[in-house]
């Protein structure tokens, strides 16, 4: 599964990553915090939380809002 990466600018394409790549930072860092763009399906990043929670990890995610508009937001995902 991959997911796009929330973007540095809004004029700019996101980036993307896949689950074993996201793996390899937890296994590194023991916790990460990371950044999706709005461009995810809610149903994706609800199946990344649930891979992780298989493998006994905790994770929060929710919506983070950087402006008024409906389409300013992107998604916070700590995982622990």
């Amino acid at each position: 599964m991959e997911l796009k990466i929330a973007r540095s600018h809004t004029d700019k394409k996101p980036k993307k990553v896949d689950v074993d790549k996201i793996e390899g930072m937890v296994e590194k860092e023991g916790s990460v915090i990371l950044y999706f763009d709005r461009e995810n399906s809610h149903k994706d990043l609800l199946a990344l939380q649930e891979h992780f929670e298989n493998e006994g990890k905790s994770v929060y995610m929710r919506e983070v809002r950087f402006g008024l508009a409906d389409n300013e937001y992107m998604y916070e995902v700590h995982i622990l």
